[in-house]
């Protein structure tokens, strides 16, 4: 069966207690459910959202909480409920979250607390709910599910634009079941398979090409709430895990690490969320078990929109991001932006019209911000972002949104940002900041920390008696980027 054959991300998920039956669907510490149990605790949640909440379908809940089983419970049940997810990056701080469970609407808010030592707060007047206070087994099995199908909305995930706002993407049930069932075949995700989910669940790689994928396929899944790099190593000996997808510096860490350990049941991993060493893509396919790596292009906005194929080249692996997917047009605006059309292109930003409308154009392209070029073989290669972004370890870190929080200290005047090298994260934050009194960059960077999640934190403050501005007074960041060896005054 392939996504194709649900009406709904629930449909398929409940489906998989008839296919997979007893097989081993979740492993989370010394927890062990089978396909069948774990649908069973899908619909009890189901009902604890129906009966104790009141959710209907299209109601939106937010869930702010770690990868885990109690996440995938509480995730699949507010769907299997009718309701629509909003899942909250658990980075983000307090203001951060609550802004986006405002915005959202959302009815109710799900938290872990005591996860990296926090209590996880709400906003004013939105119940929050510990997801281990035992609400999710408070429920009744509704006696008839609610009438979902491929055109209504599964999630509201928020991701930040060059204004520095997050904003909603709204994408519907069907649009993620088709995405992520050519997903599974470029992947090679089997029936079986063991897969090691460091992925945040927050992000659309952790929770539809990590939790999807697993429901269509038949995949145990193993959540890691924070990676570990000896932790890791464990799970895949213990557990024997085959699939393991992360970001580039994952792989560095298995490779500097894993002397001694028996990893002969990888056999699938899967990266693309930052620039990758072709010599990365040799020794993780020579010096680990790995027998296939798959990159790819793919934003929050579209889902997954190129791939690499089996057999392509370390060359090729490495310096573009494959060809596009099933479904997917893809092409360069006069600027070298990528443009994207497709299926699976988001049905708009949440009550942002203005936004949605600046972001797809008359003609159904996406426009990414991504600047890209193709080689002689159709394979895309992405050599800029529009949009100004850095990824900082998987995450995708936005200059303005860290400007504005940087404004926000009495001592600071003007505020530019732009990603540097960085050995072990891919890039990082530095600050170019002009001031209007005394400041200390590491005084800086520690009110940083304090309010904005540790991705965003510039590692390096530079001060400067004025920023280089064009003509329209806008700051020129690539001259500030001409020089990238990151240090601090």
């Amino acid at each position: 069966m392939s996504g194709a054959d649900w009406r709904s991300i629930p449909e398929m998920a409940l489906s998989a207690a008839v296919r997979f039956g007893d097989a081993e669907a979740v492993v989370d510490g010394e927890l062990r459910l089978t396909f069948r149990e774990l649908a069973g605790r899908i619909r009890v949640a189901a009902g604890a959202y129906t009966q104790e909440l009141g959710v209907r379908k299209g109601d939106r809940v937010a869930l702010w909480a770690p990868n885990s089983a109690e996440w995938i419970v509480a995730a699949f049940g507010l769907l299997a409920a009718g309701g629509v997810l909003v899942p909250v990056n658990t980075r983000f701080k307090d203001a951060e979250a609550h802004d986006i469970v405002r915005r959202s609407g959302a009815k109710a808010l799900l938290v872990q607390n005591g996860f990296l030592e926090r209590e996880f707060t709400g906003p004013p007047g939105v119940p929050v709910i510990d997801v281990a206070s035992g609400f999710l087994a408070s429920g009744s099995p509704l006696a008839t599910d609610p009438d979902v199908d491929e055109d209504d909305l599964s999630d509201i995930i928020f991701t930040s634009g060059t204004t520095g706002r997050p904003k909603g993407v709204m994408t519907t049930h069907g649009q993620t079941l088709r995405g992520y069932e050519e997903w599974c075949v470029l992947a090679q995700l089997r029936e079986g398979d063991r897969y090691l989910q460091v992925n945040p669940y927050f992000h659309i790689f952790g929770f539809k090409a990590g939790l999807v994928a697993s429901f269509l396929r038949g995949a145990t899944m193993l959540p890691v709430p924070v990676f570990d790099t000896a932790h890791v190593l464990d799970l895949v000996e213990r557990e024997r895990v085959t699939v393991l997808p992360g970001p580039p510096t994952l792989y560095h860490s298995l490779l500097q690490e894993s002397t001694g350990r028996d990893l002969s049941s990888l056999r699938v991993a899967v990266t693309g969320s930052a620039d990758i060493p072709v010599e990365l893509v040799r020794r993780v396919t020579t010096e680990l078990p790995f027998t296939h790596l798959m990159t790819g292009y793919g934003l929050t906005e579209a889902g997954t929109v190129t791939a690499s194929r089996p057999g392509d080249p370390y060359e090729a692996v490495a310096r573009t991001v494959g060809r596009p997917c099933e479904g997917f047009e893809v092409s360069l605006g006069s600027d070298r932006e990528v443009l994207v059309r497709g299926y699976s292109v988001m049905r708009g930003y949440l009550d942002d019209p203005a936004a949605t409308a600046e972001a797809i154009d008359a003609k159904g392209w996406l426009h990414t911000g991504d600047l890209g070029e193709f080689d002689s073989d159709g394979r895309l290669k992405i050599v800029g972002r529009k949009k100004d972004m850095f990824i900082v370890g998987g995450f995708n870190a936005y200059p303005a949104e860290i400007e504005g929080f940087l404004l926000e200290h009495p001592a600071v005047a003007q505020a530019a940002v732009i990603g540097v090298p960085d050995e072990r994260m891919g890039q990082v934050g530095k600050a170019f900041v002009v001031t209007r009194e005394p400041v200390k960059a590491d005084e800086l960077i520690e009110w940083s920390r304090e309010r904005m999640a540790g991705f965003k934190v510039p590692r390096y403050v530079e001060f400067r008696d004025a920023l280089p501005l064009g003509a329209t007074g806008k700051v020129l960041k690539d001259q500030l980027a001409q020089d990238q060896e990151p240090r601090l005054p």
